[in-house]
């Protein structure tokens, strides 16, 4: 009889680790190719892509106004009213504000690149960099052009068109997926074979539910980051705290990518007001909340919505910038989270579906 084959030490861990690696390289390329398809198609799609993430926070207002006792249609009007009420009076409150201190705010964040030129240039670096400031000026040449050519009667009315078709799409949408999203759900079920519907139930049911809880997570996280970044810069003094701090908002929507580059400009801005001293400080208080958020505020808050290595997050984001731009990289983070979700449910084996107040 044949003795079996020892197996060396380390083997079974390193077998897991590889099947862990190409599972995280099969979620991307999924999601990649979600990102590519929907790239390629028309309007109406990403206008019904994007409902779905107001659909996950007003679905609640919806429903709370159904039990009142308003009808379908009516609730779901009023709840889309009340979210375009909210959105407008904080764009009304902020807008003037903000609008007046952005030139500020671009002027203070070139004068923080010229500050770490001219720190790299001195002593005891000597590094030559002058094409720090060659980069910004080109930026801002690009970015005068293309306003330039944005200007063009034709090009803007074209733009200006396709937002607005954009946009009447998106609501329409919107309202559908409020009043007839559990039938809109059952009907694509119905089509399915009669072995599959459990699964693909499942399926609808668990990306519903991993989209809400990661738009809904990702919304608190960016109010954090900007809650806490914002009293850290007014308590330190650093001109700019309030625009700085609706851009750290909208930059924490974007996982990684976001909070890195709102969080250089609020280097940028602290470096040319106080100096390398206030910039070195600025850029620990920054982080501080990172490690925060990483540690405490994701896990607590996004929990098993958004279970992806940082790595998958930044190339996700990556691929989805080049495949669609900002679009892509909005929606790269939550079709990969729904993606993996859907294959550690896959690989569970069946599970009951959650029940209907858990989809649109």
């Amino acid at each position: 009889m044949e003795s079996e084959t020892p197996v060396a030490p380390g083997t079974h861990r390193l077998w897991r680790l590889g099947r862990s690696a190409w599972s995280l390289l099969g979620v991307l390329g999924v999601a990649v190719a979600v990102l590519f398809a929907i790239s390629q198609v028309s309007l109406l799609v990403v206008a019904a892509v994007l409902a779905l993430f107001p659909a996950t926070l007003l679905r609640p207002v919806a429903d709370f106004l159904r039990r009142a006792g308003v009808p379908d249609a009516l609730a779901s009007i009023l709840a889309i009213v009340v979210a375009i009420g909210v959105i407008a009076g904080v764009i009304g409150a902020m807008v003037p504000v903000v609008a007046d201190q952005i030139p500020d705010l671009a002027e203070s964040a070139s004068e923080g690149v010229d500050e770490i030129e001219a720190w790299l240039d001195g002593e005891p670096f000597g590094l030559e960099v002058g094409g720090l400031s060659d980069l910004v000026a080109a930026a801002q040449e690009q970015l005068g052009s293309a306003g330039e050519y944005a200007g063009q009667a034709a090009e803007a009315a074209m733009v200006a068109f396709e937002v607005l078709v954009g946009l009447v799409l998106m609501f329409v949408v919107l309202f559908f997926y409020l009043k007839d999203g559990k039938r809109l759900r059952d009907g694509i079920v119905s089509t399915v074979p009669e072995r599959g519907r459990a699964r693909t139930r499942q399926v609808f049911d668990q990306a519903w539910a991993t989209l809400g809880a990661y738009f809904r997570g990702q919304l608190l996280v960016a109010l954090a980051d900007a809650v806490f970044i914002g009293i850290g810069l007014l308590i330190l003094g650093v001109p700019l705290a309030l625009p700085l701090s609706v851009l750290i908002f909208f930059g924490g929507l974007f996982p990684i990518v976001g909070a890195v580059t709102t969080g250089t400009l609020a280097v940028l801005v602290a470096l040319a007001d106080g100096g390398l001293t206030a910039g070195l400080i600025v850029l620990g208080l920054v982080l501080a909340v990172q490690q925060i958020e990483s540690n405490v505020l994701e896990p607590l808050i996004l929990g098993r919505a958004i279970s992806l290595h940082p790595l998958v997050v930044l190339l996700a984001i990556t691929a989805g910038s080049l495949l669609l731009g900002i679009l892509g990289a909005f929606l790269a983070v939550p079709v990969a989270a729904i993606i993996a979700r859907i294959l550690d449910d896959v690989r569970a084996g069946p599970a009951p579906p959650l029940d209907d107040g858990a989809v649109a």
